[in-house]
């Protein structure tokens, strides 16, 4: 179990509702088949603060879309941490839809953060931050989600030891697209262990086309 203070350090005034949805997913969620039997013992260092580590890349105030979001993870931890975010869930499964919309109503976060039935492929809206977790390789998450992001934001994709892989497999999908991608290791506290996020941005005007 993580230490209390650690915990307090992270969600501060939002610690009491990290909990409740730790206590959802610990129950429910594994119930609903969202996360399997054996995490339930691994869900804040595994699932919650792993997904909180990528709060230090998005600005403040920013508009997040977390897609693919499932039972959550990272857009939910990411809400609660990080009060200034609005964050839309975008889910295309109905029964996580249906979960996800349960439990936003059930945390009380309705104010900022808003449960969309959908593809990547097919969401019309723009956003400063796409995030996402375990949705599908860099390659393939690249082409469905590239038209998410305004071009002064980024996609950050959560990844674990193949992040310098997958951005070296995906290339030639990035050059197409005028996007360059690097590897960040981030923490959600300095005692905690490193996650790898890939940071993926639009090429500047001044930057010379990657040939």
């Amino acid at each position: 179990m993580v230490e209390q203070a650690v915990l307090e350090e992270v969600f501060g005034d939002g610690l009491e509702v990290i909990t409740r949805y730790v206590d959802i997913l610990a129950n429910r969620g594994i119930d609903w088949g969202l996360l399997g039997p054996r995490e339930a013992d691994r869900l804040w260092d595994r699932h919650v603060l792993n997904s909180v580590a990528v709060a230090s890349l998005i600005p403040a105030e920013a508009s997040v879309v977390d897609v693919g979001s499932g039972a959550g993870l990272p857009g939910i931890p990411l809400a609660i941490a990080r009060p200034d975010l609005s964050v839309v869930l975008l889910e295309s499964l109905l029964r996580r839809v249906t979960f996800l919309a349960e439990v936003v109503a059930e945390l009380g976060l309705g104010d900022r953060v808003r449960v969309v039935r959908g593809r990547a492929e097919e969401c019309t809206e723009r956003f400063d931050v796409v995030t996402a977790r375990a949705v599908a390789p860099l390659g393939r998450l690249v082409g469905w989600a590239d038209h998410l992001f305004l071009p002064s934001g980024q996609l950050l994709a959560l990844k674990g030891s193949s992040a310098d892989k997958e951005v070296a497999e995906a290339q030639a999908v990035l050059r197409k697209r005028r996007l360059v991608a690097d590897v960040q290791a981030v923490r959600a506290a300095a005692s905690l262990e490193e996650t790898f996020v890939v940071r993926v941005r639009s090429v500047s005007r001044e930057t010379r086309p990657v040939r």
